[in-house]
Formats: C-alpha cells, sequence, structure tokens
C-alpha cells in the first residue's frame, strides 16, 4: 500500500478525494487507538498469567476476613466472575455508545471514557494493599465498559476523519493496537518480569498510564469533520478540521460529499436503534454487522487462544516455556494485523474476510482431527501446533480487523452510531457467550468443540460471499446505493445540490438550513 493514495476507482471522486497520509492524521489514529483500542486488547489477556497469583491472593484475604479458607466451588465462581465482568461490562459499554457519541461527539466520547480507566487502573493497581478482591471484579466491569466504549468509537471517529482510499487501513489500526495491547500484557505477565506474587498489582495498574497519554494529547486534535458538518452543523469548523487533516487548504469536494449525503438522510433524521432494526433501506446492512460480529467472536477465536497452551503441553512443551510460547502467538497476531493494515486497499475487505474465515475453517476441521488423533500418531500433536498458528494468522487477516471498518463504511451519518451500537453488543455479548459456553462445550465434546467453530466460520463465509459487497475505494454514498439496490429501496439525493452548490457559499448553507 502506497501512504500517497492508491488507484481511484470512481469516476466521482476528483483529484480531491485521493488523500495523503498526513501527520496530523497519522498522529490522531496512533493516539486514539493507542489509549483506547491498545488497553482493549491489554485487559482481556492480562489476567491469564497473574491467574493462581491473583487466586491466592482472593483465598488468603478470604482466610484473614473470616478465618476459614476458602471453598473450592466459591473461588472457581469468584475467579470465574473476574474473568467474565469484562466482557459483560464491554456490552454496557456499546450500549452507552448512540447516546455518548451523539451528544459528546466522538473525541468526547473518548476523553470521557479515559476516566472509567483511570479509575479502575487505581482500583486495581491498590486493591491488594485494601486487602479487598471485590474492588478488582468491580474494576474489571469498569475496565469492561472502558473497552465497550473503546472498541466502537474509536473505528467510527477514525473512519470519518480517514480519506476514502485509505479508510480501511486506518480502520485496521484499532484493531492492530488490541493485537499490541494482547502482545504487551503476554511479555509483561511474563513470571520474570510482572507475572508474579509481587508484580501482579503493578500489572493490572499499568493500564491507566495510555489512558492518560491520552487525556493529555487528544484534546490538541481536530474532532470528526462529518460529526462537525452533519450533526453540529458546523461548516467553517468542519473544512478548518478536514484542512488539518488532510494538508491542504482546498477540501471543497469532500464537504460537498458531506453535504450530499447530510442532504439525503434529512428525510429519516437520527436513527436510534429501534428504528434501525425497523427501517427497510438499512435491512440488509444491519443483517451483515450482525452475522460478522457474531461470526467474528463465535468462530472460536478465544476458545482457541484458550486452548493453545495445552495444545503445546501435549506436543511435549515444557511448561515453563509455555508462557514464551504464548507470546511467540501474540506476536504472529500482531504481525498479521499489521500485513492487513497494508493490504487491505489494495486487495480490499471482501477477499481478506473469506480468506480469512476459509483458513479459520479449515484449521478448526483439521485440529479437530489432530486432536483425536494425536494419542495414536506422534506427529499430530506438531499438526496441531500449526493448525493453532493458522487459525489465528487467518483470524488476524480478516475476522478481526475487518467487521469495524465496514460497519462505518456501510452505514451513513444518521445511522453509524446506532448501527454500531448493534454490532458492538453482538461483539460483546458473542464473546461472553464463547467465554461461559466454551468450559461446558469444551468438558461434553472435547476436541468436537472446535467442528462448532468450524461451522460457524463456514456459514459466515457463505453469508459474506453472497451478500457482503466490496466497499474499498468507494465514498459513503456510493456504498449507500450499492446496499440501496440490495434493499430494494430508492435513495433520495437532492439533484440541485449535486449541481449547483458552490463551495464555500455560507449563503448557500444558509439557505439550506433555512429550508429545512
Amino acid at each position: 500500500m502506497e501512504l500517497k493514495g492508491g488507484k481511484q476507482d470512481s469516476s466521482e471522486g476528483s483529484e480531491g478525494a485521493k488523500g495523503k497520509m498526513t501527520l496530523p492524521l497519522a498522529l490522531v489514529a496512533l493516539i486514539s487507538a493507542f489509549g483506547s483500542s491498545f488497553q482493549y486488547g491489554y485487559n482481556v489477556s492480562v489476567i491469564n498469567s497473574p491467574a493462581p497469583y491473583m487466586q491466592d491472593f482472593y483465598n488468603s484475604t478470604y482466610l484473614d476476613r473470616t478465618g476459614v479458607p476458602m471453598d473450592s466451588g466459591f473461588q472457581t465462581l469468584l475467579w470465574s466472575l473476574t474473568v467474565s465482568m469484562f466482557p459483560l461490562g464491554g456490552l454496557f459499554g456499546s450500549l452507552m455508545v448512540w447516546p455518548m457519541v451523539n451528544n459528546c461527539g466522538r473525541k468526547g466520547t473518548l476523553l470521557i471514557n479515559n476516566l472509567f480507566s483511570i479509575a479502575a487502573a487505581i482500583l486495581m493497581g491498590t486493591s491488594e494493599l485494601a486487602k479487598t478482591f471485590e474492588v478488582i471484579i468491580l474494576s474489571r466491569v469498569v475496565m469492561g465498559i472502558f473497552a465497550g466504549l473503546a472498541s466502537n468509537v474509536v473505528p467510527m471517529f477514525l473512519g470519518e476523519m480517514s480519506p476514502k482510499n485509505l479508510r480501511g487501513a486506518i480502520g485496521v489500526v484499532p484493531q492492530l493496537f488490541i493485537t499490541i495491547g494482547i502482545l504487551a500484557a503476554q511479555i509483561l505477565g511474563l513470571n520474570s518480569i510482572l507475572g508474579n506474587a509481587k508484580g501482579w498489582p503493578v500489572l493490572l495498574g499499568l493500564t491507566g498510564i495510555p489512558s492518560l497519554i491520552q487525556l493529555l494529547t487528544l484534546p490538541f486534535f481536530p474532532e470528526s469533520p462529518r460529526y462537525l458538518l452533519i450533526q453540529k452543523g458546523n461548516e467553517e469548523q468542519a473544512r478548518r478540521a478536514l484542512q488539518r487533516l488532510r494538508g491542504r487548504e482546498d477540501v471543497g469536494d469532500e464537504i460537498q460529499e458531506m453535504y450530499q449525503e447530510d442532504q439525503s438522510e434529512k428525510e429519516e433524521g437520527q436513527f436510534s436503534v429501534l428504528s434501525l432494526f425497523t427501517f427497510r433501506g438499512l435491512r440488509w446492512q444491519l443483517i451483515s454487522i450482525i452475522v460478522m460480529m457474531a461470526g467474528q467472536q463465535l468462530s472460536g477465536v478465544n476458545g482457541v487462544f484458550y486452548y493453545a497452551d495445552r495444545i503445546f503441553e501435549s506436543a511435549g512443551v515444557h511448561s515453563s516455556s509455555i508462557q514464551y510460547v504464548t507470546v511467540s502467538i501474540g506476536a504472529i497476531n500482531v504481525v498479521m494485523t499489521l500485513l492487513a493494515v497494508f493490504i487491505v486497499e489494495s486487495l480490499g475487505r471482501r477477499i481478506l474476510l473469506l480468506a480469512g474465515f476459509v483458513l479459520c475453517s479449515a484449521s478448526c476441521a483439521i485440529l479437530t482431527l489432530a486432536l483425536n488423533l494425536q494419542t495414536t500418531v506422534s506427529w499430530m500433536s506438531y499438526l496441531s501446533i500449526v493448525c493453532v498458528i493458522a487459525y489465528i494468522i487467518g483470524h488476524a487477516i480478516g475476522p478481526s480487523p475487518i467487521p469495524a471498518v465496514m460497519i462505518t463504511e456501510m452505514f451513513l451519518q444518521s445511522s453509524r452510531p446506532a448501527a454500531f451500537m448493534v454490532g458492538g453488543s453482538v461483539h460483546w455479548l458473542s464473546n461472553f457467550t464463547v467465554g461461559l459456553v466454551f468450559l461446558y462445550m469444551e468438558a461434553g465434546l472435547g476436541p468436537y468443540s472446535f467442528l462448532i467453530f468450524c461451522a460457524i466460520c463456514v456459514a459466515t463465509m457463505l453469508y459474506i460471499f453472497f451478500i457482503v459487497p466490496e466497499t474499498k475505494n468507494k465514498t459513503f454514498m456510493e456504498i449507500n446505493r450499492i446496499m440501496a439496490k440490495r434493499n430494494k429501496v430508492e435513495i433520495q439525493e437532492s439533484k440541485e445540490l449535486k449541481d449547483s452548490y458552490p463551495l464555500g457559499k455560507q449563503e448557500e448553507k444558509k439557505a439550506l438550513s433555512s429550508s429545512e
């Protein structure tokens, strides 16, 4: 991928629509992804390595308080709460997306959201001193709320700021930082660093630092120009924000495209989640994001990560080196997501999604076979290692990063917050479900549980193949037209606006607003 902007497919887009990667755009992408998405990844995997030390802490605290050791059933319950409160908080966070991004803006929401993370980090970091494990469980909910907001608002914010030929690449950046966060937590969680009896409170508390950095730097960058123009009706601010992000004075064509989008949506007004479900013109877009978000989580990515340690152990990797193997898997995840950043604009979204799900379903099928035969055929355990790695590569190039990019692209300004709220809720509900059900599934079905994941991958892949269009290098309006055909609806487009809107004329805008 060249950063100068790729080929122009569209006949509409003039030279101006080809955006370059400018410094402000790169910085705002890095700051919002590091301050928000990074911590989502970090908190997903942070409690894996210090688990035994944290459970000892739960136990000794309980013993100090009551004088009796903790019942093992109660300890299991407390630990599963510690793990599962995070996705549950994520669901609550997703439900807050719509009211927050519409009232506080995209950037405002990210800044307010940092307060959740900083508060939770302080609580988790001091939990051992305060001798309370309840605070850890509470903080996991709060961190989940933070991650639920972050996982939806960052892709929305960056997608609205990017020029159309870089939207995919910049849209994958949040997922890249999620994988970097997972890797950072795995490295810092090594026994020799912080994954030990002394270090775990620090490990949990470190999550506040990226938030603090974001809180201090993000205010110097512009708000989403689309939000400023379409939702706030402030052309001047939107123009200034765009000029800064694009690094040039002439941003007229993008402003015009926003007015066009604004005009085509005037009839509908702001969508709530309820109106999103009942509006025929967005039917296939809505079904598509629900399928992609559910497919992303129910394809078993967390199950594979959870199983990885045991697969390596059965392949004869020494138990003390397993943590290093986990780190290397985390590193593969980062590298493949980085690759997706560079190929998503040249290959397109569809190819990456399809290839990713094909690779995942094949890996799951072969993994089932390998796990079943590894007691009889000695080299099968190495095949299962290959499958785990292939699965993670497959997930990292398509199913993980692309769905959030597609939500940004398939919905226009008025319906996007509601769409992210639905997509986000499906994502976290599915995540929570896999976390809850997988242990029982694995106890009942053993290796055959991967066949269920395989079936889900195949189903999602078929849906994408038949229904989901390619969206690379198209404006939001062009994508909207493709989907309108599928929904069999007419799009309201004001013809006069297209032909006669003289760029930058404040009078024209006043005339528009007075005629509403």
